[in-house]
């Protein structure tokens, strides 16, 4: 399914509790409160899409990318965010009696009795608190796993106080059709949960990985190898990655995203090169060849399988040559026919992480902080750099992959578009986790 046709689907499903909010009760009040309940159920709606953005379907993640997936789901975070801040003030307070504090044609919705409102109250501050602990979460400096936790329960509990100032307070989930969607719709949410946080794990726990290698191959780099225990292993392409667990139960939220530096064609053995930067990777040094480990995959679409560009360039900044190795292993294991080359820029001379598929490639190393005796490029992967790299007509045919630093790709992608690199020719993939 083509990526267009992804997003209109998608924002058929976030606006259709309005459309038929609108088809079901053709009964329009003054702009303000039409506004209003527009916010609201929009905001609503836009939160149970986030499930789905954020449920780890694979499909979706080949399709679209973990990158794209991921930025999505923050810009709707910031829209939910900016639509619940303004919803209840469009309102005004009408004084009521009676069992039901609101008119019994549902021209208003708000009311001045507390009870009635208390949900939508309630999630009107955990909204904001939710946003800011996910967006400056660096910042707080609290460990990941503590966040997904938090994370998780902040959004059920979110969905379920929505959920019943929906059909408490709301105008239009007076009609039972209306309630009935919105109760699908927050279930299949909570389901997602339920897949993520259960199910998941529990499929992990039937196919066991085992810590085969472990050791240091670069400045502050270690490759990790793990082997299927009793099982086959998993299907997966060249460039994708995978999150696992080592040295933990299956049911742990203790789970880090790696991309695949091994290639399919090489065996059912996965290897990735991890660096350490946060609370999982520190401990490298520490794991033992043995230790159970788990893994969920494949995910993401930074993938060369199935395309038809005559070469290939593999633009690769830091540890982001993950999965630069296995897509380099697997087009040599297969003797695949296409044109490969390879820049790949670090700091320093010890961060380059050896590999015989760069080696036997046309591989451009470039490093900031040469030594005395480097006889490769020196500074950064630039524009000078890109245009005397390629030809005119390698950048009008060409598929271009990129992954690094996120200041490194928007330079390297701005420089491709210059150059005349379509974005359907360029592949990138990126994402933020310990």
């Amino acid at each position: 399914m083509k990526k267009s046709a992804l997003f209109v689907g998608y924002v058929l499903l976030i606006t259709l509790p309005l459309l038929a909010s609108w088809y079901f009760i053709a009964a329009p009040r003054d702009l303000m409160r039409e506004l209003g309940s527009m916010l609201g159920i929009l905001a609503f709606s836009m939160i149970l899409s986030e499930f789905l953005l954020s449920g780890r379907i694979k499909s979706l993640s080949r399709k679209l990318g973990m990158d794209r997936t991921m930025r999505l789901h923050r810009i709707v975070g910031w829209l939910v965010l900016a639509f619940t801040l303004v919803h209840p003030f469009l309102y005004r307070a009408t004084p009521t009696a009676g069992p039901r504090p609101w008119d019994a044609t549902r021209q208003f919705s708000v009311t001045t009795d507390f009870s009635a409102l208390a949900s939508g109250v309630i999630a009107f501050v955990l909204i904001p608190a939710m946003v800011v602990l996910a967006i400056w979460r660096s910042q707080i400096d609290y460990r990941y796993e503590t966040w997904r936790r938090l994370h998780g329960l902040l959004a059920a509990a979110i969905v379920l106080l929505l959920l019943d100032h929906t059909l408490s307070a709301g105008r239009y989930a007076a009609d039972e059709r209306i309630a009935l969607l919105w109760q699908a719709l927050a279930g299949i949410a909570l389901l997602t949960l339920v897949y993520r946080y259960f199910w998941i794990p529990f499929s992990e726990a039937r196919k066991p990985w085992s810590l085969s290698r472990v050791e240091p191959i670069a400045e502050r780099q270690w490759l990790v190898e793990l082997s299927p225990n009793g099982h086959s292993g998993i299907e997966y392409s060249a460039g994708q990655f995978a999150w696992i667990k080592i040295g933990k139960a299956a049911l742990t939220l203790s789970e880090n995203p790696f991309s695949i530096a091994s290639a399919p064609a090489s065996g059912n053995r996965l290897q990735f090169v991890i660096k350490e930067l946060g609370d999982f990777t520190s401990t490298l040094s520490s794991l033992t060849p043995g230790t159970r480990a788990y893994v969920d995959g494949p995910y993401g679409s930074l993938l060369v399988e199935g395309r038809k560009e005559p070469g290939i360039a593999l633009i690769a900044g830091g540890v982001g040559v993950a999965p630069m190795l296995g897509i380099a292993q697997q087009l040599r294991l297969t003797d695949d026919p296409r044109a490969v080359r390879v820049l790949y820029a670090n700091r320093t001379e010890s961060q380059i992480v050896p590999s015989d598929a760069l080696a036997s490639a046309d591989t451009l190393y470039l490093l900031s902080q040469p030594p005395k005796d480097w006889a490769g490029e020196v500074g950064l992967i630039d524009q000078q750099l890109i245009q005397r790299s390629f030809t005119q007509q390698e950048f009008d045919t060409w598929l271009f992959v990129i992954c690094g630093p996120i200041p490194m790709m928007n330079q390297v992608t701005a420089v491709l578009r210059s150059s005349g690199v379509s974005d359907t020719r360029m592949v990138v993939e990126q994402f933020n986790y310990d």
